[in-house]
Parts: structure tokens; sequence; C-alpha cells
């Protein structure tokens, strides 16, 4: 995008969100009786004409905020989600609702690039990184119904949402695998095959990185209590949040290319039912009761966040149904611990992060760590202890909430 174009979906997306806050506002003021979808429509009708900016914003962008709202009231009736709340300036994200497909009027300009219209803001250009439905290549059963605009620390971006009529894969009839996953190693197979990657930021990345960071400390401390950020401080915390975001960006793509290798090529996958929030708790303790290593945990559970277990087990649940497989968990207590070999869990067995020693005398057996980790959960799956078949795209359902009083 040019900078005018960037300017006017900034404008859309900073209204989109203050079409938020004025439904949430207006539905924690109004009864319960009124809290209908057609008052609510009215109500952003009127706003629209007696607040300025919010004309920027395309009618069918601020009925798509509208549904959007009200879906997320239901999300937390049903207790899938947390209540709606109102959206912040700089925590939220910035993004645009384009809910008619027709009004895009995509092209392909070259093999890299296409042309898309953007409601009240024009023709822009985007990378063409998917083969999309457009032209001949377009029915009833493969289009394009819409898109959606989101902006990150790296710019904007679109995202097209596709109708397409998939046909149900034949079961795949790979082998079977477990898998094992760590810090040092991020991903170790039951077979022996280990996938590895290196640090997302380069050397001089890191550096500049950490340039950053000293640099946005040292302006913080000038600051009074109270007192505004400086441009100059929002600019480098800018610029601290592009690398961060390229850093993510990097992660992603080694976890997608990653997890699609292994959905191809196993067909029944069978990982960990980790519960990551509690291994990533602080080891600080309180007062009475001081944490001891508190700045190793804290150092393992950045580790742990980086490297996104969750991410990729959501991954491998529905690339495993795109290719007829299925995903399976098994309970984590004493897997590391385990011998693959004969079985039994002696204290003292895992010399090292990587070195797996049996201290038992009548076993004997050593081998690699992550190795024999993905060996054992492969063999609870094998014995009936599969906890959770997770064919096809996983969807964690929390447990029932009390309606917060501004639902009831």
């Amino acid at each position: 995008m040019v900078f005018a174009e960037v300017r006017k979906t900034d404008g859309q997306a900073h209204a989109a969100r203050t079409m938020w806050n004025l439904l949430h506002a207006w539905w924690r003021m109004m009864p319960k009786e009124k809290r209908t979808l057609a008052n609510a429509d009215a109500a952003i009708r009127q706003a629209r004409e007696d607040i300025g900016f919010l004309a920027v914003l395309p009618a069918q962008a601020a009925q798509a905020v509208l549904k959007t709202y009200f879906q997320a009231w239901k999300n937390c009736w049903d207790g899938r989600a947390d209540a709606p709340n109102f959206k912040g300036r700089f925590r939220t994200v910035m993004s645009v609702d384009i809910p008619q497909g027709r009004d895009l009027n995509i092209t392909r300009v070259h093999r890299r690039w296409g042309m898309a219209n953007i409601p009240k803001v024009g023709r822009v250009r985007f990378r063409w990184t998917k083969d999309l439905p457009v032209g001949k290549h377009a029915n009833a059963d493969n289009r394009i119904t819409g898109a959606r605009l989101i902006k990150d620390a790296l710019g904007w971006h679109i995202a097209f949402r596709v109708q397409t009529l998939e046909v149900k894969p034949e079961p795949h009839r790979g082998p079977e695998v477990g898998i094992d996953v760590g810090v040092t190693v991020p991903i170790a197979l039951s077979d022996g095959e280990r996938y590895e990657h290196g640090e997302w930021l380069t050397g001089k990345e890191k550096a500049k990185l950490l340039h950053l960071e000293q640099r946005a400390a040292r302006r913080k401390q000038y600051r009074k209590p109270g007192e505004r950020a400086s441009r100059r401080l929002h600019h480098t915390y800018d610029q601290i949040a592009g690398l961060r975001a390229k850093a993510k960006r990097r992660a992603l793509d080694w976890q997608h290319q990653t997890t699609t290798a292994i959905a191809r090529t196993y067909g029944t996958v069978v990982v960990e039912a980790l519960t990551i929030t509690n291994m990533v708790k602080s080891a600080r303790g309180t007062i009475e009761e001081p944490g001891r290593n508190v700045a190793q945990k804290s150092g393992l559970n950045r580790s742990i966040s980086g490297e996104a277990w969750g991410r990729t087990v959501t991954m491998l649940a529905y690339k495993t149904a795109r290719h007829g497989g299925t995903l399976h968990k098994v309970p984590a207590p004493n897997i590391s611990r385990r011998c693959s070999a004969c079985g039994f869990i002696t204290p003292g067995s895992r010399e090292s992060q990587a070195v797996f020693v049996r201290k038992n005398p009548d076993c004997g057996w050593s081998g690699n760590a992550d190795w024999n980790a993905a060996r054992n959960v492969l063999h609870l799956y094998r014995m009936g202890h599969a906890l959770i078949p997770a064919a096809g795209r996983a969807v964690v359902r929390r447990a029932k909430r009390v309606k917060s009083a501004t639902a009831r």
C-alpha cells in the first residue's frame, strides 16, 4: 500500500474499533429486553449520522462489526470465550472486514502480485501467495465470499474467505508415529527423525533488538508518572514490534512446513496431552515462601512459549484430518522418565537433556532422551491409553460460567 491508502485503511480500522466500543456501551446501558439486533442496527445507523469520522467505514463493514459483537456474546454464553470488552487504541489488533466478495474484484497482475478493490480505499496491490478462485476458476462451489484486512507490526495484510467444496479424503495408510516436543529439540519422532530449527533472528537482528530495548528502557525512565509516551519512544516500540513480528512469521513458516510434512507422511500421529499453562507458571513464590531458581525458570518459560507447542498440535490436528489421518493425545506424566525398552521408571535415568541411560543393571538401555520419550508416547497409544481422539480441527470447549451482570 502507498501512504494515502495506508492512512485510509487506518481510519477505517479506528472507526471499526470505535463502533465496537459504542456498541459495547449501548449494550451495557440498555435493559435486557431492548438488546436486539434490530435496535442495535438502528443505533449504529444513528451513530454514523451523528459522528462524522465513522462515515469512513463502509456500511457493510459496520454491519460486520455488529454481527461480530453479537457473536462474541453468544460465544460467552456458550462457555467458549470470555465476555467482550472495550477495545483499547494500542492493545487491539486493527482490522477491517469486507463481508461481500463481489466488492473485491480481484485480478492477478502476474505470478507474484494481484490487485483487489477495497471499499472507500481503492485498488490495492497484494502479494499472491496462494491460488484463489477468480475468473474462470470461480463457480458456485468454489468462490471468494469476503476478506479481512489485518494490521500487524509489519503492515497491512489481507486474508480472503473462500467457500470451497472439499472431497472427503481417503484414509491415510501411512505408519504410526509418536511425537515428543521439547526446547532443545523442538520435535522428535519415535522412528528417530528429528525436526530442528535455528534462531528466528540473525545475529545482527538480535543485536539491533537488544539495542532498541535498551534505548526504550532509557527513554522510559525519563517519563513522569501519567505522562504520555513521546513520539520517539513510540517509534522505538514500533521497531521492536517489527523485529518480533518478523521472528514470529519465520516461526510460523517453520511450523507449517514441518506439520505438513508429518501429516503427509504418517497416518496416525500421537502427541502428549500437555497442560502448557501450568508448565509456564512463574516460580517466584511469595514473600513468606520465595521460589528457587527463579531466573532459570523464567528463561525456561520463555523458551516453552517461544516454541508454541499448542499451535503445533493445532496445526497437526487439522492437517492430519485433511490428509485422511488422525491425531491422538496420551497422558504426559512420566513419559520422559520411563525406559522405552523395559518399561520401568528408575530415578536418575535421564542423565542430561539429551542422554537417557537405564540405571537398572538388568536392562542397561541407553539412547537419546527425546527419542526415548517419543517411543513412550507411541507405546501408550498402542496400549489403549489415548485420551482425546483429535481428528479434525480441535476446539476446546470451556466450562460453563455464570453470565456476567451485563449479559443477564
